[in-house]
This record gives structure tokens, C-alpha cells and sequence, in this order.
């Protein structure tokens, strides 16, 4: 798919997407736990397909209710087809995989896309330590797994990615693992941890830690309810993309976010204050809107999904930006730094590396021109934020790519007067 986006002002009010991050840990949360559990505000996201499919092939039974809410019910784990595609969520793969360790059955755990190319080499590290067979194409998918996983005392390194973490927790805590501790070393993402250990309190399970190094088991908090709720958070990360775009072309005014959440792409509040925008932060209205914007610092290592709408913002604050943690960008949908600093360049922003440093030298004309998402929906979106002021229009190949987290982007930002065709 092919889009056209025009210069353009926009202006009016937004709802934020479901948030993949947490619809994502719900539909695992509501497998585990069993009984019926009903979510509220559930996403539509490629990603949040991917999950729904895997916990239907892990035995659960969903309906889609006339009201828009999902009923999820489940007996636990008891795999009804020994292949399990994750399509291409990356928390999807690291997540499951040690959940359906905890089944005895012999087990595909396969994706496709990026996925196919990023390490998995911790699993062959870390399933045999609990009992769980485990056979990868040199750290690749597939991986074919049999368990059952044993909870245990266990190391694990956290600098990769903390979603690997996420899956052992909540493996864990599903087999009411009391008396163990997985003691983790240099995690990064911080405030994913802390989502995850939120979702797992709302379905019963109670996980405390010590400075997010060692990380204790308390097993069931509550007996299931004959049936859970659950309301699936807005989403931070893909509201970065329309709240930059308030800073750049606004004034817009974006509703359904949590202040009080603990997803680490909030943090886009702090690069906005800092840049100097005008903003409004109110308990479930944030309003942005444009005033002369200048260069900022931003350290993105807990929250690197951040990078791309943090270019699009630094195009256009007078100065160089520094953003930190590049190093985190190198194994997601595409090698982030290397794509942004490449499809900016085509638009005649210059980027830079120094170290883990990224320098966005800003405050010169955007141009227009044709840019490709490189499959990756991050970069689609801020190029097309990117595109609101620039000087021509601005053409984005492979379009498509913004299906995996936030599928009516285009349709949003053409909602608030966006210059969007295809």
C-alpha cells in the first residue's frame, strides 16, 4: 500500500488505540488464570490477532460480544494444535513461549517476518534449566519445545529485552512457583516489568522484587471470579505518534491515556514538556498544540519504541537533538537507527551516531519525497508525522506496515484533518 501524505494543520480530538502491550499480557493473563474472563476495549492490532490465535491453540475459547468486549474462557494450558505462530510480535514469541512450556505437549513455537531473524538464543539457555526440551535453528525459529516447565531458581540477563522476562513471570506465577527466585541482570524496560507485574495482580497473582533484581513468587492472591474483568490500557506508544503530531501540526487534543500507567512510552510527556510545546495534561484529556520548538535531550534506553515519533519531533525543534539508547533499536521490525537515519535522510534530515548517542539536527526544512516503512510500522507512522510540515508531499511505501500495532492510523490522523490519500 502506497500513501500520500500532504502538508497539513490539524485540529480535533482523538481517541487513543488499545494497547498491544496490554491486550497482549491480558489474553496471556486470561489463559492462565481460567474461568471467563471478559476484556474490555480489546485491540485489533496484528499483534493482538497474533495473540488471540496463539491462546486458541493453547485451548482457550473466545467471543466476540456484541458490545465490542472479548470473553475469553479457559481451563489453563491444554494445547489444541502442536504449532503455535506468533505471527510477528516479538513480545508475542518471548511471552508465549514459556507459557506453552508449561504444557507436556510437543510443541512448534514459530513466527514469521522479522521474527524469523531475531536471537532466541536465551531459550536454549534458560528452558533446559526447568526441565523443558528445547531445540532452535541455531537461536532462530522455530523452536520446538516439550516441557512441562518446572519453576526454579534461576539467572537470567535482562539487556536484551525484558519481554523474555515477562514470559518466565508469568509462567511462574501460573504455577504458583512459592519458594524460587528469578534473579535478573541488567534489565532494561523497566516499566514493561512493571506493566506486566500489574496485569498479573489484576488476575490474582502476586510477584514482588527486590530494585528489579531478584524476584519473588507469593502464588494465588484471590480465587477466580466467576468471571474477571479486565479493561485493555490506551495505548502510549502509537498515542506518541498523534501527540507529536499536536506538537508539530496541532492543536490536538488525544483522550483514553492513563497518566497513572506504567507503559514506558509516557514517557513521550517529558520529551514534549522539554521541547517546549504547548501541552495539557489533564486526568484522561492531554491536548497539544505547536509553539516555536527547540532541541532536547531524551534518554529512550527503558522505552526505545520512542525513537521513531522522537525523530519526527526533532525535525522540527530549532537545534540538535540527543537522544540515548540506540544499542536498544538494532532487533526490532527493522535496525531502527540505521532505517530512521536512512528514510529521514531521503526528507533531508540529517542523523547522526555518536556511541549510543542519536543527534537529529533540527530546525531546517523538512522535504518531501518517497520514503519506505522497511516492513516496519514505526517508521510508516513517523514518517507520516514527519510529513505534516514539510515542504511537499511525502509518499510512504509499504504502508501496510502500520497494521501490526495501530491498524486506523491513517484513518485518525485524515480524522483530524491530515492530508492523507492512497
Amino acid at each position: 500500500m502506497i500513501v500520500r501524505v500532504q502538508p497539513s494543520s490539524l485540529q480535533g480530538t482523538i481517541t487513543a488505540p488499545a494497547s498491544k502491550s496490554s491486550m497482549q499480557r491480558a489474553c496471556a493473563a486470561a489463559l492462565l488464570r481460567g474461568g471467563v474472563t471478559i476484556l474490555d476495549n480489546p485491540g485489533h492490532s496484528n499483534d493482538d490477532l497474533a495473540a488471540r490465535d496463539v491462546i486458541t491453540k493453547l485451548g482457550a475459547t473466545l467471543t466476540d460480544l456484541p458490545d465490542g468486549r472479548l470473553e475469553i474462557s479457559s481451563n489453563g494450558v491444554n494445547p489444541v494444535q502442536t504449532t503455535i505462530d506468533c505471527g510477528e510480535s516479538g513480545l508475542g514469541i518471548r511471552m508465549f513461549t514459556p507459557i506453552a512450556a508449561l504444557s507436556a505437549a510437543s510443541l512448534t513455537i514459530t513466527g514469521s517476518g522479522s521474527l524469523q531473524t531475531r536471537p532466541m538464543h536465551f531459550f536454549d539457555e534458560i528452558l533446559p534449566q526447568l526441565a523443558v526440551q528445547i531445540e532452535s535453528h541455531s537461536g532462530k525459529l522455530p523452536l520446538q519445545i516439550q516441557g512441562p516447565l518446572q519453576p526454579a531458581d534461576i539467572t537470567v540477563d535482562g539487556s536484551l529485552s525484558s519481554q523474555f522476562l515477562t514470559g518466565l513471570l508469568m509462567a511462574y506465577a501460573a504455577s504458583n512457583a512459592q519458594g524460587v527466585t528469578i534473579t535478573v541482570k541488567d534489565l532494561t524496560s523497566k516499566p514493561y516489568i512493571d506493566l506486566t507485574l500489574r496485569v498479573l495482580e489484576s488476575f490474582g497473582w502476586l510477584v514482588s522484587h527486590e530494585q528489579y533484581e531478584r524476584f519473588h513468587f507469593k502464588g494465588n492472591t484471590t480465587q477466580p471470579a466467576p468471571v474477571r474483568h479486565y479493561t485493555v490500557e490506551g495505548d502510549w506508544s502509537g498515542a506518541a505518534f498523534l501527540l507529536v503530531a499536536g506538537a508539530i501540526a496541532g492543536p490536538v487534543v488525544v483522550k483514553g491515556l492513563d497518566v497513572y500507567s506504567t507503559q514506558a512510552d509516557k514517557a513521550i510527556l517529558q520529551a514534549l514538556m522539554d521541547c517546549g510545546c504547548r501541552l495539557s495534561v489533564e486526568a484522561d484529556t492531554i491536548t497539544v498544540s505547536p509553539l516555536p520548538l527547540q532541541a532536547f535531550h531524551f534518554n529512550a534506553t527503558d522505552c526505545p519504541d520512542l525513537f521513531p515519533p522522537l525523530v519526527a519531533l526533532a525535525a522540527y525543534c530549532e537545534g540538535t537533538t540527543v537522544i540515548e539508547g540506540v544499542h536498544r533499536l538494532a532487533h526490532k521490525e527493522s535496525d531502527r537507527a540505521l532505517t530512521l537515519q536512512e528514510e529521514f535522510g531521503k526528507l533531508g534530515v540529517t542523523i547522526t551516531f555518536q556511541d549510543d548517542l542519536m543527534l537529529i539536527r533540527g530546525g531546517e526544512p523538512v522535504k518531501g519525497g518517497t520514503v519506505h516503512s522497511r516492513h516496519d510500522h514505526r517508521i510508516a507512522m513517523a514518517c507520516a508525522v514527519a510529513a505534516l510540515k514539510a515542504q511537499a508531499v511525502v509518499v510512504i511505501e509499504e504502508a501496510q506496515a502500520i497494521n501490526k500495532s495501530y491498524p486506523d492510523f491513517f484513518t485518525d490522523l485524515a480524522g483530524l484533518g491530515g492530508g492523507v490519500s492512497e
